[in-house]
């Protein structure tokens, strides 16, 4: 130091002199750099394992955008190709387990919808989804709900198919849906006051919120239910229908592909208020009624099956004898008839209601469907065989008359019940710790200091939704949130739909149920560490890209070390990437897709 000194006085040799005071100007720069990332890095120590809730965050939220950190940056490098079409598939509405053309081809039947299956391709295809020629930024809710850019889902079938059922029209450059459907001869509004007419205890968005449609359609039951405070998960399988379910999403309603075939619907049991089929073109009494049995297991005990089709009120031989066959299977279910009329336009409707009791089951004569074994009931359905069987009832706790749920929307902020059977519970003190840490977090942080235009978002994905309090801190926004509960995790989607929610189980491992371009934001909370040693984040990356909306929003709440990992792959996606607090990825997506 003393000779640099020495050299500054007597001025000596001025090129070392520069260099030198270079030098030191950068060692003062990169001090000063160091101690500004380090103020805004975050404890995350204090997170639930099942819910990850948010850490303890300063309202004052400054953005910087995305930069290598710590001088730790590595470039992702990977040619992206354009996915290509085959037999039975279009290249845009490619969904990559459902579209797997070789192993359906390989199928010994098809009897019991082992087609509409699940068939992921291993690899993964590496490939990004095309947009529709014409594509167009969705129209935005509630005007969606009524009419869709045809370009976007460019699906003229239908329109010729069930143009005397008033399913959907084409008028210009929109699809038009007004609220038609096979059963819903007076349109879907008059079909709803119909059934709450002949059943008052429905009590829609109070008693009853949380509702299955089965064989959807356009989804118009459960989109007009919405204003009734009504949150509706409409399925249906990728078939003839054509695009049946992309129609429902792109109209801003929620859905998901999904057939009842040889497995169980990746839902937990008793989940259900109301489980509703209009003509859904399901066989309930096929296999000793197998069908019939799997919504027996997710229908809530004291839940009503709702059930509109031919053999309900017409007398030919062939609906009578389904309609016997139905009989002897609802009594040996010990579900009960507490209602069945026929509308002015002479459609019938029947109503089921489940046991909230074993007691019957017990006291069958015979013990046929028998109860099912306690621990296989407890089991994640997730390629899970169907059940020839009856989970038993949950004992409702110590001073509880019932298991139901309280009403809406008190459910949403009550902690459920401690299950009986085994499964996951939380604790009073956790769950209140988890609802209002996501309430800070989603008021102070995501809804005014990220960038999210949330005018603009209608499909929410939480891709590892733990307790749902994500969701529910956005109830009051005019969105809903599909809660995915990843396999390899805590059990938490029972208490997810006793809070009035709606969510699925799924491996991020593979490709999710939906069409290309169905959700506007993706929501990501500590999921990635837990995938990397089982499978890949490129192929992850790839799915969420096919997933989200040209325009949608991306929302990682990670680890530093996860999000330098994440990164670069989605900045290969030619995504906008900011960083927010060194904790929270916020990318966009645009409409940019590789030459093909």
């Amino acid at each position: 130091m003393a000779s640099i000194r020495n050299l500054l006085i007597e001025r000596k040799y001025p090129f070392l002199t520069a260099l030198a005071f270079l030098l030191l100007s950068f060692a003062l720069l990169l001090a000063l750099n160091r101690s500004s990332n380090a103020s805004f890095s975050l404890d995350l120590s204090r997170s639930l394992p099942a819910s990850p809730p948010p850490p303890s965050i300063p309202i004052s939220s400054p953005s910087h955008p995305i930069q290598p950190i710590n001088g730790d940056f590595k470039r992702f490098d990977h040619r992206w190709g354009v996915c290509v079409g085959g037999k039975g598939f279009q290249a845009v509405d490619y969904i990559p387990c459902l579209d797997n053309v070789k192993a359906i081809k390989e199928l010994k039947s098809r009897k019991r919808m082992e087609h509409r299956l699940r068939y992921c391709p291993k690899p993964a295809p590496r490939c990004l989804v095309p947009l529709p020629v014409g594509y167009k930024t969705p129209v935005p809710w509630p005007r969606s709900r009524d009419m869709i850019w045809y370009n976007n889902v460019p699906h003229p079938k239908l329109i010729e198919y069930k143009k005397d059922q008033n399913w959907v029209r084409k008028s210009d450059d929109y699809l038009v849906f007004p609220g038609g459907g096979t059963q819903f001869k007076e349109g879907v509004t008059s079909y709803i006051q119909f059934i709450e007419k002949i059943l008052p205890s429905i009590e829609w968005g109070k008693h009853t919120r949380v509702v299955l449609d089965v064989g959807c359609g356009v989804a118009s039951f459960g989109g007009y239910l919405l204003d009734k405070s009504v949150l509706t998960m409409s399925f249906a399988p990728k078939d003839e229908h054509e695009a049946q379910i992309q129609f429902a999403l792109e109209r801003g309603i929620p859905a998901f592909l999904a057939v009842i075939g040889t497995q169980k619907l990746t839902f937990p049991n008793n989940a259900f208020d109301m489980i509703h089929c209009a003509r859904c073109r399901v066989h309930w009494d096929a296999d000793g009624g197998m069908p019939l049995l799997e919504l027996n297991r997710i229908l809530r005990p004291g839940g009503f099956f709702i059930w509109s089709a031919t053999p309900v009120y017409r007398s030919d031989s062939r609906d009578q004898n389904v309609w016997n066959a139905m009989v002897a299977l609802t009594e040996a279910f010990c579900w009960k008839v507490v209602a069945k009329e026929t509308d002015a336009a002479g459609i019938g409707v029947v109503v089921y209601q489940k046991p909230v009791s074993n007691s019957c089951y017990e006291g069958r004569k015979a013990d046929n469907p028998p109860l099912c074994i306690q621990n296989r009931s407890r089991e994640i359905s997730w390629y899970s065989p169907l059940d020839y069987c009856l989970p038993r009832i949950p004992v409702p706790q110590s001073g509880q008359e019932s298991s139901w749920p309280i009403s809406w929307p008190e459910r949403l902020a009550n902690r459920p019940p401690s299950p009986q059977d085994g499964s996951i519970s939380i604790s009073a003190k956790n769950f209140l710790n988890d609802t209002t840490q996501w309430d800070m977090l989603v008021s102070k942080i995501y809804l005014h200091h990220l960038g999210i235009d949330w005018l603009k978002v209608r499909n929410v994905m939480d891709m590892n939704a733990g307790f749902g309090g994500f969701a529910a801190a956005l109830i009051n926004q005019p969105l809903w949130v599909m809660n995915v509960v990843p396999i390899h995790g805590p059990d938490t989607l029972p208490i997810i739909f006793d809070r009035g929610l709606i969510g699925v189980y799924h491996d991020w491992c593979e490709a999710f149920n939906t069409y290309p371009r169905t959700y506007d934001l993706l929501h990501s909370s500590f999921l990635f560490g837990g995938l990397t040693q089982r499978c890949d984040l490129v192929e992850v990356a790839m799915e969420m890209d096919r997933i989200l909306r040209p325009g949608g929003w991306v929302l990682v709440q990670d680890t530093i070390e996860m999000i330098q990992k994440m990164q670069p792959i989605l900045i290969s996606l030619h995504w906008e990437t900011t960083l927010h607090n060194q904790k929270f990825l916020v990318c966009k997506k645009g409409l940019w897709r590789p030459a093909k």
